[in-house]
């Protein structure tokens, strides 16, 4: 299925509303994104049109965000686009949404602190631990001869 998947760069508007609903928690919030130009003229950084855009989020995403997220904040939010049109008392209304896929800080125009929520464990899996990533220190393509093992006899 083809869908409009968009990167919006903008500031949170409005407090996150958090909701816990039978199907998993959702959060909503509305979003600034307004252009920024170069206005010759002036010789300044001039602000263009604003756009505004509600942004959903589900599951742990809804958690995380409305535990992370107030007015105000400079953040990034990659997500599927839908656009809606309406007819409220006799009048067209238009409005875009983005379901969100990952919500997060703009570290361009701040900092952050990372921390990672607790997981649920599910009954009958194991935790899993965390990944070594540290690069060893030799990296060598071949261990030394005394290390290779022999190789096998074949029958």
């Amino acid at each position: 299925m083809n869908e409009t998947m968009i990167c919006a760069v903008g500031n949170v508007a409005t407090q996150p509303v958090f909701r816990d609903l039978a199907n998993g928690a959702s959060a909503r919030f509305r979003l600034a994104v307004t252009a920024r130009y170069w206005d010759r003229e002036k010789s300044t950084w001039t602000d263009g049109h604003t756009n505004f855009f509600t942004v959903w989020a589900n599951r742990q995403l809804a958690t995380n965000a409305s535990a992370s997220l107030t007015v105000g904040d400079p953040v990034v939010v990659q997500g599927r686009l839908k656009v809606r049109t309406d007819v409220r008392e006799g009048q067209n209304w238009t409005s875009a949404d983005i379901d969100a896929v990952a919500i997060g800080h703009d570290l361009a125009r701040g900092t952050a602190a990372f921390r990672r929520t607790g997981r649920v464990e599910t009954a009958g899996s194991p935790p899993q631990p965390e990944p070594n990533w540290e690069t060893p220190a030799t990296e060598s393509a071949a261990p030394p001869p005394e290390q290779r093992p022999e190789p096998a006899a074949v029958a």
